[in-house]
């Protein structure tokens, strides 16, 4: 469970703490975990200040408790105040990370929350900023996405899935190579690794023709996928129950095109669930690419001629990405079209990668 769903439960059991002791302690908590492996080794009261220090220009338990600490503006002139020599050791594996990654950027985006964001669906651009409006809910429009404060109460202005789709910035773009390399607008697709189906609803916003399928590993997942689904309009499609990993599916079909949103660490998105920095075990990476090697190497299986597949994660690991994409081109006879990450790191937003491969004709 996501630390935020254990704190909601936790005050949900515990009456006692008002609305500001509430904002107080999670406040406390996530600056914490902020912090990652900075500093792991002082005592917990040390740390919490550290990451109140650290995640806020201006903060009450500081003024109080660090007066020695105030009017350090800059995050290098507060980093020497507390006697850090740098900032990588927030984001304990960055060795692993990805050339492709600014690491001294990434890694400290981590202390800012990432912003919230909404794809709004065709044609309701009006109608969500309307409401939004009306609500005195402070955006900012950028095409067809709305960048909002994270702690926007959305979902009590607008029809979520029917008008916007809550979705990260860099999730929102993950399918561009895709829409640039693929011009028909009638085809088969499958999502076979589709969660909740966001990105099924991303793909038939911009295909609307798309026949679709999707799939997932468990029931309960596809449950509320049908439900978003109903939401978002969409009622012609196919879903099943399936273990791509295994190898064993219920049909043998081709698909034109097919969308491996991989099971993966998450860790572009560890901005949202910063506990992370803190309990994730380095071992669970070689554990994420052996497992999406084997998904996206047996839905290949399933591609059609010339059709094609895009491989995605929301992690910043070499070996989830690189890695599994040089085991593609290894294990199968797929060209390796573009491959990129949607680096949201310097935009308060997630960390994304795709690549788009083809099959022969």
């Amino acid at each position: 469970m996501p630390f935020a769903g254990w704190l909601k439960n936790f005050f949900r059991e515990h009456k006692k703490f008002g609305s500001r002791d509430r904002k107080a302690i999670s406040d406390l908590c996530f600056c914490f975990f902020r912090t990652g492996h900075l500093f792991k080794d002082v005592d917990v009261q040390e740390r919490l200040l550290i990451g109140q220090y650290l995640c806020h220009s201006e903060s009450a338990f500081i003024k109080e408790l660090k007066p020695e600490w105030l009017h350090k503006a800059s995050l290098a002139e507060r980093l020497g105040t507390i006697g850090a020599e740098q900032i990588l050791p927030v984001f304990p594996f960055y060795t692993e990370l990805s050339d492709k990654i600014d690491r001294e950027g990434f890694v400290s985006s981590h202390l800012n929350q990432p912003d919230l964001f909404l794809r709004v669906r065709p044609g309701k651009m009006e109608s969500v900023s309307r409401k939004l409006e009306a609500a005195n809910i402070s955006f900012a429009a950028e095409g067809e996405c709305v960048r909002l404060p994270n702690t926007s109460k959305v979902d009590e202005v607008i029809a979520l899935d029917e008008e916007a789709v809550v979705q990260d910035l860099s999730s929102q773009q993950v399918l561009n190579p895709l829409i640039k390399h693929w011009q028909k607008e009638k085809f088969t697709s499958w999502d076979c690794c589709a969660a909740s189906g966001g990105k099924t609803i991303l793909l038939h916003d911009h295909f609307p023709k798309a026949q679709l399928t999707v799939s997932d590993i468990r029931e309960s997942i596809l449950h509320n996928l049908r439900n978003r689904f109903k939401r978002a309009g969409i009622h012609n499609y196919q879903s099943f129950v399936g273990d791509v990993s295994s190898g064993r599916l219920p049909f043998d079909r081709k698909y034109d095109v097919i969308i491996c949103d991989a099971p993966c660490s998450g860790s572009g998105t560890w901005g949202r669930t910063p506990e992370q920095l803190v309990y994730f075990i380095i071992e669970k990476i070689e554990y994420y690419a052996n497992l999406q090697k084997a998904i996206a190497i047996n839905a290949s299986k399933q591609l059609g001629k010339g059709g094609m597949l895009l491989y995605i994660t929301c992690s910043v690991f070499r070996k989830e990405n690189e890695d599994v994409i040089e085991a593609i081109r290894h294990n199968t006879s797929l060209e390796l079209l573009t491959h990129q990450y949607f680096t949201g790191y310097t935009n308060k937003a997630d960390t994304l990668f795709a690549a788009l491969f083809q099959s022969k004709l």
